[in-house]
């Protein structure tokens, strides 16, 4: 059979010890702050970004991996003998990453390389990563594994809340003022992916009830479906991400392990520190 190599980038938010336990790479996110450049998974995590956010007042910008950098990848995964590699890549809505991998594609004539557009992102794209390199390892073939992850991303629910609007703001995607007011006022959005872009669904007003309607939100998707995975995902708010945790396991026949993951700062940097999420994948 075949050798598979399954590839995706840092925005699926795949936590770096479970992809590694998968042969899984992470091509990743760069992110800018004046003139300097870091590195998701390397030189920066949530924690840091937002620290450097906080003192200079101001959001970096991001860039997706150029097609040079799947490139080297897809080398790297051909020299330590993989015989076809299929990735998986953060929703093309919202970044230029997917386009970059199609173009590095190019340069492997007679290689196969598959190249999976996710339409999702965070642990949405992570899960259908998982299901590809699980599919690989027993042995499905390319064809196999891309009709499966295709049809596993339809079985995402992703929703999230935003504690607070200031880094909306910061970044220019909310007025100052309108910002200002919503969080005098205590106003939390409540966040879904939807046609492959992070939107905005409901405003709540306090954490607390916000939190509830996510709980609502993700029974009501849920329906009478068997979960198969679960994720709860956090920018910058570990305690955050146990106690959404533990209020989860209290209303829905989760799996035993909910795998708790960072947002990454590709993907944070656009919803502001304190963001508290989760995914659900459904049978």
């Amino acid at each position: 059979m075949p050798k598979i190599t399954v590839i995706t980038d840092t925005d699926s938010s795949l936590p770096p010890q479970l992809a590694a336990a998968y042969g899984i790479h992470q091509v990743p996110i760069g992110i800018h702050f004046n003139g300097e450049s870091y590195t998701t998974g390397l030189d920066i995590d949530d924690h840091s970004l937002f620290e450097k956010v906080d003192r200079l007042k101001r959001l970096p910008t991001t860039s997706a991996p150029n097609p040079s950098d799947f490139i080297s990848e897809f080398e790297a995964a051909f020299e330590q003998g993989a015989d076809e590699i299929i990735c998986v890549c953060v929703s093309s809505k919202v970044s230029s990453t997917y386009s970059s991998a199609v173009t590095a594609r190019e340069h492997f004539s007679g290689r196969e390389i598959r190249v999976i557009d996710s339409l999702n992102l965070t642990m949405a794209q992570g899960f259908m990563t998982l299901t590809a390199a699980e599919a690989a390892l027993q042995h499905a073939s390319l064809d196999e594994i891309v009709a499966l992850v295709e049809e596993t991303g339809k079985k995402m629910h992703t929703f999230g809340m935003l504690p607070t609007l200031k880094y909306l703001a910061l970044g220019g995607r909310v007025d100052k003022t309108v910002a200002g007011l919503a969080d005098a006022i205590n106003i939390k959005p409540i966040l879904t992916v939807k046609d492959g872009k992070l939107d905005m669904l409901e405003k709540v007003r306090t954490r607390r009830k916000a939190i509830q309607r996510l709980l609502v939100l993700m029974e009501q998707s849920v329906h009478e479906e068997k979960i198969q995975r679960l994720s709860v995902f956090h920018a910058n708010d570990s305690e955050g991400a146990a106690e959404m945790e533990a209020l989860v396991r209290e209303v829905l026949p989760c799996p035993a392990e909910i795998i708790i993951a960072e947002f990454t700062p590709g993907l944070s940097v656009h919803a502001g520190s304190g963001l508290i999420g989760a995914v659900v994948q459904t049978v």
